[in-house]
């Protein structure tokens, strides 16, 4: 789904109050659910974070049997320090898969102190994710190199590429029958529920980047009356999970691949790769076909580089680091920053594996997906024709799916009149969650606001270092103010300018420290 230019008819700078400070008395806990007793909270400071604690919740794996199997969760908290306390605000980076400790140290630490101080921020491990007991591993080193190249151009690539999908959904099968069946974004959803009762809490405040929009649209739709503030970044189309949503983030990155192109063609007199954004694409494509011949460094194929220049689609502060190695390895014939920058970028670690472990097993449990793999290849080839960067990249990533040893559960109508004002930003140009599904999120959340960065590419957009995006941020959770136009955005803010060519700065500051947390895929 190309983007579309962005209709802002009727938009104002009106800013409206919403909230009143007094958070508003809450239904009884879940009658199903035990109460928990109170967290005991340890220090685990950091040096970038050095007021974090941590602490642990045992929950039932079935929620449907509270008195059955435990699991537990790991949490992480940032207490308040102002004399009144809006409540906890639990954070989630996204994923799925993706671990939220250190999250609540970042968002205490870059939320204006005046704000954060008036909140307990709170981190946690989703099940099966991270420091979360048991956490996911379905089959360590799935991700070493060099694997098949991605594109299926012969049966034996496909036959291939097949095989190692089927090897992970066995391995996964074999290790954790038991608990893939609670693996789940409602799952999940009830977890967090557990967590606020175990803080004390009526309500909760919700602060959730990417797939965690999903979770915190999910959570109010099962708890409307629980949710005091929320605020969503990167929101994903609710109507796509999940299946189509991924061919819709086929053609967003390929677009945003293009995007990368012309920002080296921009900079010819730095790369020297060349003024055409299409001839610059078309080198990349040649080093593309090379490293399938030939792999750099015997490490890093076809695959391996698509999954080092996919961050780039998701945070425009990497494209320096990947357009040095590009033109290293067209211009000088040296493969060694190639190498560096798929060490530094497409490399997948134990958490890594961990994290993905968790990505299969909530998408393959939420939706369904097609059983029959000719399905995928029909799909896939006709979206490759149009948008070949990470088309076949994306299908395997998602590929286990297709084979998945639980039933699938039907995705949540989040669609909900009940909930309190919530603030969605989005961008314009964003490739993981395309712009319209943030559209169809407004759409869903009776009363909600949208902030719109116009032109902005990056995914995950608060918190990196916008005034103008972090000031509404900051008026509507500290404040509990939202703005209020007639159009289809309520407000917009304009993107921070593209990064200049390497230097000593490339890389650093607020956006690289967020999406470090956030990762890709999310």
């Amino acid at each position: 789904m190309n983007r579309r230019a962005v209709a802002l008819c009727g938009v104002t700078a009106v800013v409206a109050s919403m909230a009143t400070a007094a958070v508003p008395a809450a239904s009884a806990d879940t009658a199903s659910t035990p109460r928990a007793a109170p967290l005991t909270w340890e220090k685990c400071a950091t040096k970038d974070y050095p007021t974090l604690q941590c602490s642990s919740l045992d929950v039932p794996l079935d929620h449907d049997l509270p008195h059955g199997r435990q699991i537990t969760l790991a949490l992480s908290r940032v207490p308040h320090t102002a004399k009144k306390s809006q409540g906890p605000l639990l954070v989630n980076p996204g994923g799925p898969g993706g671990s939220g400790l250190s999250l609540a140290g970042f968002v205490a630490k870059t939320l204006p102190a005046k704000v954060s101080a008036q909140y307990d921020v709170i981190g946690f491990d989703p099940r099966g994710v991270g420091k979360s007991k048991p956490a996911l591993d379905c089959r360590p080193g799935h991700f070493d190199p060099v694997r098949p190249d991605s594109v299926p151009a012969t049966p034996a690539i496909e036959k291939a590429n097949l095989d190692r999908t089927q090897a992970f959904v066995t391995a996964c099968a074999e290790k954790y029958a038991d608990v893939l069946p609670f693996i789940d974004t409602v799952s999940a959803v009830k977890d967090m529920d557990a967590i606020r009762g175990a803080l004390g809490a009526k309500k909760i405040n919700y602060f959730g980047y990417s797939y965690g929009t999903y979770l915190g649209a999910v959570y109010g739709k099962l708890f409307p009356d629980r949710v005091r503030r929320m605020v969503l970044d990167s929101a994903v189309d609710p109507t796509g999970v999940w299946y189509d949503d991924n061919l819709q983030q086929d053609h967003a990155f390929d677009t945003r691949h293009k995007a990368f192109a012309a920002w080296v063609a921009k900079h010819h007199k730095t790369y020297g790769l060349g003024k055409d954004p299409a001839k610059v694409e078309a080198k990349w494509y040649a080093m593309r076909a090379a490293v399938a011949k030939k792999p750099a460094g015997e490490k890093v194929g076809a695959g391996e580089l698509e999954d080092t220049y996919l961050p780039g689609g998701y945070f425009n502060g990497y494209w320096p680091f990947l357009a040095e190695a590009f033109a290293s390895y067209v211009n000088d014939k040296d493969a060694d920053p190639l190498v560096e920058a798929y060490e530094n970028f497409g490399a997948v670690d134990a958490a890594g594996d961990n994290g993905y472990s968790v990505y299969t097993a909530v998408q393959c449990r939420d939706a369904g997906w097609p059983r029959d793999w000719s399905t995928w290849r029909d799909d896939n080839g006709k979206v490759h024709e149009k948008a070949p960067f990470m088309t076949w990249s994306n299908a395997w990533y998602n590929a286990p799916c297709a084979y998945w040893p639980t039933g699938s559960l039907e995705p949540t109508n989040v669609a909900n009149p009940d909930l309190p004002p919530v603030l969605l930003f989005q961008a314009t140009d964003d490739a993981a969650t395309p712009y319209e599904g943030g559209v169809t999120m407004h759409r869903k959340l009776h009363g909600s606001s949208l902030v719109v960065e116009q032109g902005g590419g990056n995914h995950g957009i608060t918190l990196s270092g916008s005034t103008c995006l972090d000031g509404h941020l900051a008026a509507y959770l500290g404040k509990g103010k939202v703005p209020r136009s007639g159009g289809e955005a309520d407000a917009v803010c304009e993107a921070l300018p593209d990064p200049k060519p390497m230097s000593t700065k490339s890389g650093s500051g607020r956006g690289a420290a967020l999406h470090g947390l956030l990762g890709y895929r999310g």
